[in-house]
């Protein structure tokens, strides 16, 4: 019995001290595989978020007689953004059978002072593209800007109205569009796909 009892105090020490071993040997492996995971645990929580979209606060559309005379001004201005108050919207009258040179700007005024959002828009012009359209019959919209592509942008345009009517003209800027699609260079956006920054329509009376 007291022979028993040594060799099992003997099996049991020599149990302890190989996991003893097999714990030292591996402990620098263990070591490197806990720092790995940290490193991957912290770089998962600190994610890179690319091409955020830039807040734009104002839209302003101005159009001046291409024979001369005063300029009209529609504009769009929603200083706290989505979920707050309305946006100020600001039609115009414009005369009938008339042409216009038509330039957009585009501002982020949250910001002070306020940043061009139309700038950043003409840097990446090949990423955009501005469409319109008008419930008043006669009223069209003509890109007068390309891209570095030789396709249409919009900040620069002409507007040409009819007869007399009153409507809307809805002024519409895509991200990413595709422009080799069909009617997309003329500018139609059924086809456009992309994602829509900006959408405005604008009261309009034709006198």
């Amino acid at each position: 019995m007291q022979h028993c009892c040594v060799f099992i105090l003997h099996l049991r020490q020599l149990i302890f001290l190989n996991l003893f071993m097999m714990i030292k040997i591996n402990f620098p492996i263990v070591l490197l595989l806990g720092l790995a995971f940290v490193f991957t645990a912290c770089d998962k929580e600190d994610p890179v978020i690319a091409n955020e979209e830039e807040l734009i606060t104002t839209l302003k559309y101005t159009l001046t007689p291409t024979n001369g005379g005063t300029s009209i001004e529609l504009s769009f201005v929603d200083l706290d953004g989505d979920g707050g108050n309305a946006p100020v919207i600001t039609g115009g009258t414009l005369s009938a059978n008339q042409s216009y040179s038509g330039t957009l700007d585009l501002l982020n005024e949250a910001e002070s002072p306020a940043e061009s959002i139309a700038a950043e828009v003409a840097a990446e012009d090949k990423e955009h593209q501005f469409f319109f359209a008008s419930t008043v019959n006669g009223v069209t919209v003509t890109y007068d800007d390309q891209d570095a592509d030789g396709n249409p942008l919009g900040l620069q345009t002409t507007l040409t109205t009819g007869g007399a009517g009153t409507g809307t003209l809805t002024v519409v800027l895509r991200h990413e569009p595709n422009k080799s699609a069909a009617g997309v260079v003329e500018g139609g956006i059924e086809n456009a796909g992309g994602e829509t920054d900006i959408e405005v329509s604008f009261p309009i009376d034709v006198q």
